[in-house]
């Protein structure tokens, strides 16, 4: 994705390699940006890109109304399956 490859670019030096990274870098970002960005920038993702980013998004809420309901586990593993595979189309 064009704007990972972005963010990568400009933090790299910065970066430690644990997830916190990620997430301080995009909880900043994310603040600055209004609804129009976002929608800008959802418009320049790919279908690929577009199908990763709500299928993590309805994976993470779906494993929270579950773990809400006292449904199933959670193994916390969030990766949703390449597209084209049969899953979530």
């Amino acid at each position: 994705m064009k704007l990972v490859d972005q963010l990568y670019d400009l933090y790299k030096d910065q970066l430690v390699g644990d997830e916190e990274d990620a997430l301080i870098i995009v909880s900043g970002i994310l603040a600055e940006l209004d609804r129009e960005h976002f929608l800008e920038w959802i418009g320049e993702m790919s279908e690929h890109d577009l199908y990763e980013m709500l299928g993590n998004y309805l994976v993470y809420r779906l494993r929270q109304k579950m773990a809400q309901e006292g449904v199933g586990r959670d193994d916390g593993d969030t990766a949703v399956p390449p597209a084209g595979d049969g899953v979530l189309h």
